[in-house]
């Protein structure tokens, strides 16, 4: 099923990793989760003191259903098919943001019918083990993560329960109802382990982990009725899990595909992040005030983003538009930007023409960058409409723009300039609040002020 892989722990069919309990999976976008993930795939489990207790639990219950009698006897043959089978399925992994999905829901559901009930936690189990030896044995994996291997054979406990309640029987159309409960009480023990695993790391709303989980949810849905197919000649014959065989060939040449692309994917984000940071680095280069108050000024802006919960597209561009809403001033001149006093007219008409610089500057970069452009032409923009360059008002100018404009006059009216020194704390917020409604968006100022503290 599926396994949650950052920065939380996966509760499912495969290792869980953790990262520290401070971190926050709330406003993270797919690509910075997924980076999250892959940092973290060797790391140490924090806090052990969970997973251990929790697989210390697991390993009681598992024990435990040994002892409820089964009608349907053990077969050493089916064991050994099966085992194998899942271990192999597990061994696949088709990366999400947050999670990853793993092919073993067809092999799991025909061992319900090839193994007596109790027995499946510890053969899922058993197969999680066997997939994860070849990580160990070359040190790509720390030794305790065994602990969350074991966690992730959690879901089997549902199923387990529910067949030794309803009595083993040979697969039959007629039971799909009591598979479907089945189904219903895998998900249940999965979700729950898992959520007990990640409220003990990181700060994960229930919602957010039903969210992230879906697609990979979506995939054991689909592979469970091909598992239910298989179970009818494998509960005769255990080698016809075979069968599934292909099936998870095709995963695996799916799941490759999908890394390259994921890889290409975060590749290319870092080179526009790459391409901003250097932009910023050249505009300190010829403006070390602008530079460093681009920096200020991108903080703030993700603080304030997210108090608004910004989706994660639209909290990118408000990062690159912090550091990037001063760009077009390279081409004004350093006299101009470096005046110790008031502007006259024909400079200030100079100087309010850096957006629309910085606007063609980034649509010439194009991508990600050029569509930053239009929030950059719109950084000056005022909530009553009496900004520039365009005389926008309200909720016509872009959210991203209206968050760099109030976070930019914040900064800018704490930090010295050349014509004067930096504001008192508290003048500066009074006139923010004064300015809420007026020059700024009344709900980005009460997202700042709770940033601030004020």
């Amino acid at each position: 099923m599926a396994s949650l892989k950052a920065p939380a722990a996966a509760a499912d069919h495969d290792t869980m990793s953790t990262a520290s309990p401070a971190a926050s999976v709330d406003r993270l976008d797919g690509e910075a989760l997924i980076e999250l993930a892959r940092s973290n795939e060797s790391g140490r489990l924090v806090p052990r003191d969970t997973t251990v207790g929790l697989a210390a639990l697991f390993g009681l219950v598992a024990i435990g259903l040994l002892l409820v009698p089964s009608q349907r006897p053990l077969s050493i043959e089916a064991l050994a098919v099966a085992v194998p089978c899942y271990a192999l399925a597990a061994r696949v992994h088709f990366e999400f943001a947050s999670y990853f999905a793993i092919p073993t829901q067809g092999i799991f559901v025909a061992m319900w019918f090839l193994l007596p009930p109790p027995m499946l936690p510890l053969a899922v189990c058993s197969g999680l083990l066997l997939a994860a030896l070849p990580d160990l044995a070359r040190r790509r994996a720390p030794l305790d993560r065994l602990a969350l291997t074991v966690l992730s054979a959690w879901h089997a406990v549902g199923p387990a329960l529910v067949f030794s309640l309803a009595g083993a029987h040979a697969p039959r159309w007629g039971d799909v109802p009591l598979y479907t409960g089945a189904l219903v009480a895998q998900l249940g023990f999965d979700l729950a382990a898992e959520h007990l695993v990640t409220r003990s790391v990181v700060h994960v709303r229930l919602v957010d982990q039903l969210r992230g989980c879906a697609p990979s949810v979506a995939v054991d849905l689909m592979l469970a009725p091909l598992g239910l197919l298989v179970a009818f000649p494998a509960s005769r014959q255990p080698w016809a899990l075979a069968l599934l065989l292909p099936v998870l060939l095709l995963f695996s040449t799916f799941s490759k595909e999908r890394q390259q692309r994921i890889d290409n994917a975060l590749e290319l984000s870092s080179a526009y992040r790459g391409t901003a940071m250097l932009l910023g680095d050249v505009i300190e280069a010829d403006d070390a005030y602008t530079g460093s108050h681009s920096r200020d000024v991108l903080g703030l802006v993700l603080g304030v983003a997210d108090r608004l919960g910004l989706e994660p597209k639209e909290r990118q561009r408000a990062e690159f538009a912090a550091l990037l809403h001063d760009v077009g001033k390279v081409k004004i001149p350093p006299e101009i930007i470096n005046k110790p006093g008031p502007l006259d007219e024909a400079e200030r008409a100079l100087m309010d023409t850096h957006t629309i610089v910085g606007e063609e500057m980034l649509h010439t970069i194009g991508g990600v960058l050029g569509d930053v452009g239009r929030v950059v032409r719109s950084c000056h923009e005022r909530w009553d409409g009496g900004g520039y360059p365009d005389g926008l008002a309200g909720e016509a100018i872009p959210l991203p723009a209206r968050i760099v404009c109030a976070c930019d006059a914040w900064s800018a009216m704490t930090s010295d300039r050349p014509y004067r020194a930096a504001r008192p704390l508290p003048e500066a917020l009074d006139e923010l609040r004064r300015s809420s409604g007026t020059h700024f968006d009344p709900q980005v100022v009460d997202a700042l002020l709770a940033v601030l503290g004020a």
